[in-house]
């Protein structure tokens, strides 16, 4: 072959043009970009959009304590010395405003709930708890029962516990609510006495009884509790 062949083959081999070129080179592999974190939202968020309520429930959720049912949890609904009637809504846990007392009365001590307890009312048995300073509806303290008082609302039977505040210095050391002095009983029995007759309403409280049946009270309303939580899981 003569050399201007050659020269004339080498040729025919080699791109035309530029663009020729570009379509035979190799792709580069595009550069790693890094990404903003993405942010997360906050667990009771997450916990929110699963499901419908994550709020414990001071019913059903808060326990008793390893003392019940001589020591046990206790939720305020209304404070010492509100005319405010607080009571607990059953489906939300939430403390909801019942309504003002019609009375020129307010609460003589803080007023609430023992938790994991049922009555005959199907309401969770009352507490009236002594201390010295008022306590805010929906927290929870630790109490001592000391005494019941058997009262009759409107021909229901709707006792009360009574009990102290079991953090109290001043209240701690009551075992039984003979320890009391006489006028502080009739002080509470007036009230529950007086405190629904502007609406009409008959109350009748009977002679205080003592801690032995105040403790016989709370775990007879932990037994009907404990029966309705396994009436409710075998429905």
């Amino acid at each position: 072959m003569s050399e201007k062949a050659e020269t004339k083959k080498a040729e025919s081999e080699v791109p035309e043009t530029k663009a020729e070129v570009k379509k035979q080179e190799p792709k580069a592999a595009p550069a790693p970009t890094m990404s903003a974190p993405v942010a997360q939202p906050p667990k009771r968020t997450l916990s929110a959009l699963i499901s419908r309520s994550v709020a414990a429930h001071p019913w059903h959720d808060l326990e008793l304590g390893p003392g019940a049912p001589q020591v046990f949890n206790c939720v305020i609904e209304i404070s010492k010395g509100s005319k405010v009637k607080y009571e607990l809504d059953k489906k939300s846990g939430l403390i909801k405003v019942d309504r003002v007392l019609y009375s020129s009365v307010v609460y003589p001590h803080n007023y609430g709930f023992v938790p994991r307890t049922l009555c005959e009312d199907n309401d969770p048995i009352d507490v009236l708890v002594l201390m010295q300073e008022p306590v805010l509806p929906g927290a929870f303290l630790r109490a001592r029962a000391i005494g019941l008082m058997p009262m009759i609302d409107q021909g229901e039977k709707d006792d009360k516990v009574i009990a102290v505040c079991a953090d109290d210095p001043e209240f701690r050391h009551y075992t039984d609510i003979k320890q009391l002095p006489p006028h502080r009983l009739k002080e509470i029995q007036r009230f529950f006495e007086d405190y629904k007759k502007n609406e009409n309403k008959q109350v009748a409280v009977n002679d205080f009884l003592g801690a032995e049946e105040a403790v016989k009270a709370v775990k007879h309303s932990m037994d009907l509790y404990c029966g309705f939580i396994v009436e409710g899981l075998m429905a």
